[in-house]
C-alpha cells in the first residue's frame, strides 16, 4: 500500500504533484510527526543526506534521507516559494497562503485522503501517523534495532517505541528457525 501511495504521488504533475510527492516521501522515509513536517524550515531543502529535526520539547535529532527523498526535495525546491504569500522567500519548506504561513496539518491530511482514493486504498488506512508507523515497522522488519528506531522517531522513552516489538518477535523467531543448528529443519 505504501508503494501504491508513492506511485500515485509520483504520477501527479506540476508543482502540486512535486509538493505532494515530497510530503509522502518525507513522511515515509523519515517517520516525521505531522507537526514536524509542516514546520520544516526552508533550509531543509538544502539537506544532502539528513534532516535535523526539532521534535517535542525542542529535542534535536538527525534523520537520514534516502536518495528518493533527496531527489523529490530537489524537484520541489525550485518552486517552493510559488506556494507562499508575497514576494520574498518563505521561512518554511512547505509555505502556504494560510494564516500560519506554512501548510496546515489538516491540509496534508486532505491531500493524503485524495491520494489514497487515487491509489485505490481505503482512506481510513492512510494518514501521516500511519506513514510514521510504516516507517518504524519496515525498519524493524528489515533489521534495525529498537534503540535506533527510538532515535529516529524522537521518542523520549523506549517503552513508547516498544509498541513495534511484535515485529521484532516475529523476526527473532524467524532468525532462530532459519539459522540455529538445533532448529527444526523442513
Amino acid at each position: 500500500e505504501v508503494d501504491a501511495l508513492l506511485t500515485a504521488a509520483r504520477s501527479q504533475r506540476g508543482r502540486h504533484g512535486r509538493r505532494l510527492t515530497l510530503i509522502v516521501e518525507l513522511l515515509y522515509a523519515t517517520g516525521l510527526r505531522i507537526s514536524e513536517l509542516v514546520t520544516l524550515p526552508a533550509s531543509a531543502a538544502k539537506a544532502q543526506d539528513a534532516l535535523i529535526i526539532y521534535g517535542k520539547g525542542g529535542k534535536e535529532r538527525l534523520v537520514p534521507l534516502g536518495r528518493q527523498a533527496i531527489s523529490a526535495m530537489q524537484s520541489y525546491e525550485k518552486e517552493r516559494n510559488s506556494f507562499s504569500v508575497g514576494q520574498g522567500d518563505s521561512p518554511w519548506l512547505f509555505p502556504s497562503r494560510g494564516k500560519g504561513g506554512h501548510i496546515s496539518r489538516r491540509r496534508v491530511g486532505q491531500m493524503l485522503d485524495e491520494l489514497a482514493v487515487e491509489a485505490g486504498i481505503e482512506v481510513q488506512k492512510v494518514s501521516p501517523h500511519v506513514l510514521r508507523h510504516a516507517f518504524a515497522t519496515h525498519l524493524l522488519h528489515n533489521g534495525a534495532d529498537l534503540r535506533t528506531v527510538q532515535e529516529f522517531l524522537g521518542h523520549e522513552d523506549l517503552s513508547t517505541t516498544e509498541i513495534y516489538t511484535h515485529i521484532l518477535d516475529e523476526r527473532m523467531k524467524s532468525l532462530v528457525l532459519q539459522n540455529h543448528p538445533l532448529a527444526a529443519k523442513e
